[in-house]
């Protein structure tokens, strides 16, 4: 039954390049012959008789070279004058529109220029419109929010993603290690944070011993 409706679709096909298409006659040869390769190109490795089989998603696992998540819960606002801007801006990332993206987030700080929020969002825009690298103007971005309210988790968080993202695992390290330290045993945010300086500490290996002091 299958191959009634592949010729049919073939015929279909044919009629409307050389009637609808108003093909040159002299094409006419070359479009029957494609039509026909691509039929026997089925023939041969096509199985239409074979049950479908639906592949379940593999998630892959999270590392510091992915994209950044939406890990705001608990250090930001959901509603406020930041919210519809951070919306507007991640529906723009989650199509590939990074630049748009930051450019929203912009526009927002123009109107709310002392936002630690849109400043937080505007480092994490450039640093995935940049691949994932953190730009000087991602570390401004970070800078600036940290300035609105040093005791925001939001620019140490995420300023610490960007530089484990980019490779410095130094500096994220020395970022998320002072965060932690400051941060409440109830803090929604610490126990991501504490994953995060394990899978880093790990990835940096164990520490070399400092040498010691020679004598005279």
């Amino acid at each position: 039954m299958i191959w009634l409706w592949i010729s049919l679709a073939a015929l279909l096909a044919a009629g409307g390049m050389m009637w609808l298409g108003r093909l040159p006659a002299a094409a006419r040869p070359l479009a029957g012959a494609a039509l026909m390769l691509g039929l026997a190109g089925y023939a041969l490795q096509g199985s239409p008789a074979l049950p479908g089989k639906p592949v379940a998603k593999v998630e892959e696992p999270e590392g510091f070279g992915e994209a950044i998540a939406d890990r705001r819960q608990g250090m930001s606002g959901r509603f406020g004058p930041a919210a519809q801007w951070l919306a507007m801006s991640d529906g723009f990332a989650r199509t590939g529109k990074t630049a748009l993206a930051a450019q929203t987030l912009e526009k927002g700080l123009e109107r709310y220029p002392d936002n630690v929020d849109l400043w937080v969002g505007l480092g994490n825009a450039l640093v995935a419109h940049g691949g994932g690298v953190i730009s000087p103007a991602a570390a401004l971005a970070f800078d600036e929010a940290a300035k609105r309210d040093p005791a925001h988790p939001a620019p140490p968080f995420f300023a610490g993603l960007a530089m484990a993202q980019s490779g410095d695992l130094n500096g994220a390290k020395a970022v998320w290690s002072e965060l932690l330290a400051r941060s409440p045993d109830d803090a929604p945010w610490r126990g991501d944070l504490e994953m995060r300086l394990a899978q880093l500490r790990q990835a940096m290996g164990p520490e070399l011993p400092s040498e010691a002091p020679r004598g005279p």
